[in-house]
């Protein structure tokens, strides 16, 4: 090969790279964006819409979330189906050696006493390792108060992992609601009743018993000590 013609190939070579890395670079909200649309796969399995993304991502119309997702594909992290549907190609920055996680809600306070309004709206979304909160699951954080399950590895102040489902199995850990208050108990059912029964250290705790007044929430998967 001639001398110049292989320093001309040589510059375009580093011309490409250069674009090509130019390109690959994503911005913090193209990441939060992945993020989401990673969320909405592991929870609901599926792309997130437009108006989703939008106003997950704090968007006042569509279109934004559209150049988002243009973009996105631009540099191979989407790509567009024959039938005009998203298909989520790969997640930039995630590789094998690190932890994939989602965003759990944690959604207030639930007394390990006597039970107390457990708040509704999400005080934040905290990221949680999707072998803990496995798919399709969902769940979501209470922060537990009092040491009426301190026989179980739940203290006060530490975050409790939940499932969110409306059945049990006896001796589950589950968090119930009983007129419209939450608390974190041991199931048990019997013949004709069912008893919410607290596991602690400190016996002024006294088991609540049930009929079938009441609803439970989810079944705690595990603890998260001292958050």
């Amino acid at each position: 090969m001639f001398p110049k013609r292989k320093k001309n190939i040589d510059k375009l070579y580093k011309l490409y790279n250069t674009v090509y890395m130019q390109a690959a670079v994503v911005t913090n909200k193209e990441l939060e964006a992945i993020r989401e649309i990673r969320n909405s796969l592991m929870h609901v399995g599926r792309i997130p819409s437009m108006r989703e993304l939008m106003s997950s991502l704090g968007y006042q119309s569509p279109r934004s979330a559209s150049l988002i997702v243009d973009k996105l594909i631009r540099k191979g992290v989407l790509r567009r189906k024959k039938d005009g549907g998203l298909q989520f190609v790969k997640s930039l920055g995630d590789d094998t050696t690190r932890a994939q996680t989602v965003d759990v809600p944690l959604v207030g306070m639930v007394s390990c006493g006597v039970p107390m309004l457990a708040e509704e709206n999400v005080q934040a979304n905290i990221p949680v390792s999707t072998k803990l909160a496995k798919p399709p699951y969902r769940y979501f954080l209470l922060k537990a108060k009092g040491d009426s399950m301190d026989q179980k590895g739940i203290n006060d102040g530490d975050l409790v992992l939940v499932r969110q489902q409306t059945t049990a199995q006896n001796e589950d850990i589950v968090v119930a609601l009983i007129d419209n208050e939450a608390t974190i108990k041991e199931f048990r059912i019997g013949k004709e009743t069912y008893v919410l029964r607290p596991r602690s250290t400190n016996k002024t705790h006294q088991p609540i018993v049930l009929t079938k007044d009441f609803q439970i929430q989810g079944v705690v998967v595990t603890t998260i000590p001292e958050f």
